[in-house]
């Protein structure tokens, strides 16, 4: 039997990094990821919301138990990340922390209530879905924020959730591009935020039934005609509800896929990707998790608090920043005594070989002569 050939595989030449582009570089870049009491339902909610800040997010993002904070916060500079999504999941309840990288500020959400991406999917009558999308970010839509008044963590909120997204420069914008959006509604009675994905889709106006569906890529069924003409042609095929969206229909500003030609109608449909929250703010503190808490929507402290509590950190502070420099110092003071010990052990050995030099001299010289002496004594005669 003919043993098989092994041939050895070539492999490929190792390909270079592309450099990453500077619009790419000044994109707020997000991690997103969970803590507390692991729950595969909060795994998918971290995965949904990925798939929301795409694609300036890490969206296979490995963590483990033994992680920490520190560590996503000294990864940050190399990876561009200006934000970071914390789902801390305890007994009574869900909160979400948006911090901002890598000094803060951290905002302090509860989850009143969520849905996954795919139960919202599964609950339309209407599903839509287009990977393309998730290829370039999306429109971020602020509604009822205004009325709030003038409040500094309403500003500061806003702001916060701007700026998890990038800005759309009007001038250089393409309109193929704006897929996506995510809609934050804030109740001023409730105090409550809605937030809500959804997928933009244009459809033109005007056209029968049959022509948007080869417009839509559909596949008609043409088993009741005899010739294509007759399908798109066909009076009776207009659709209805091209009527009822007369008031909804905008003017193209430029051409974009699937039948939207500049200059004429289109309608504006939207689709819900999931997934759905209902947040509600509880805490805004500064620095990462760990400073002073500048908004309590249930604590509310005095002027005197506020001074006791910030003598208290700064106490904290300055033993800690003692601490850090008294171990310095006794780490500079051990090597030190290390190098010192090093120099001594050095001298000594070159000391114990200056001693052991004339020593083996002498050792030479008692060994020829007790040689020369063998060699002269006269051999005694046997008996």
């Amino acid at each position: 039997m003919k043993k098989k050939r092994h041939t050895k595989k070539s492999k490929k030449p190792p390909t270079m990094p592309q450099e990453e582009r500077l619009e790419d570089k000044l994109a707020p870049h997000s991690f997103v990821i969970s803590r507390g009491i692991r729950n595969r339902n909060v795994q998918h909610i971290c995965r949904d919301l990925r798939r929301v800040m795409e694609p300036y997010t890490a969206t296979h993002l490995k963590e483990r138990r033994c992680n920490k904070i520190k560590d996503f916060v000294s990864l940050s500079g190399i990876f561009h990340v200006s934000n970071m999504c914390i789902f801390t999941q305890t007994e009574t309840q869900l909160s979400l922390k948006i911090a901002r990288m890598p000094k803060g500020p951290t905002l302090t959400f509860k989850v009143h209530q969520y849905t996954l991406a795919r139960d919202v999917v599964s609950s339309m009558k209407t599903q839509y879905f287009d990977e393309d999308c998730y290829h370039q970010p999306p429109i971020v839509i602020l509604n009822g924020f205004s009325a709030s008044g003038d409040a500094k963590h309403m500003k500061l909120m806003t702001h916060t959730f701007q700026n998890m997204f990038p800005a759309i420069n009007l001038s250089t914008v393409k309109l193929s591009n704006l897929k996506r959006c995510v809609l934050f509604s804030f109740n001023p009675t409730t105090k409550l935020i809605d937030v809500r994905h959804y997928c933009i889709r244009p459809q033109p106006v005007g056209i029968n039934k049959g022509v948007k569906k080869l417009v839509n890529r559909q596949i008609p069924d043409l088993s009741k005609f005899e010739d294509i003409s007759e399908f798109v042609t066909k009076a009776d095929l207009l659709s209805g509800s091209e009527f009822e969206d007369e008031e909804k229909t905008v003017v193209m500003p430029a051409t974009t896929k699937r039948g939207n030609i500049k200059e004429n109608k289109s309608a504006i449909k939207l689709y819900e990707l999931g997934p759905r929250f209902t947040i509600q703010l509880i805490k805004i503190e500064e620095g990462m998790m760990n400073g002073e808490v500048f908004f309590h929507e249930y604590i509310s402290k005095t002027e005197e608090e506020v001074a006791a509590t910030k003598a208290r950190r700064d106490k904290r502070k300055r033993l800690k920043e003692q601490r850090k420099q008294k171990m310095k110092a006794n780490i500079k003071a051990k090597e030190e005594a290390k190098l010192k010990n090093k120099k001594k052990s050095q001298q000594n050995q070159t000391n114990e070989d200056d001693e052991e030099e004339p020593m083996d001299q002498d050792d030479d010289e008692n060994a020829g002569k007790r040689k020369y002496n063998s060699d002269t004594e006269p051999e005694e005669d046997d008996e």
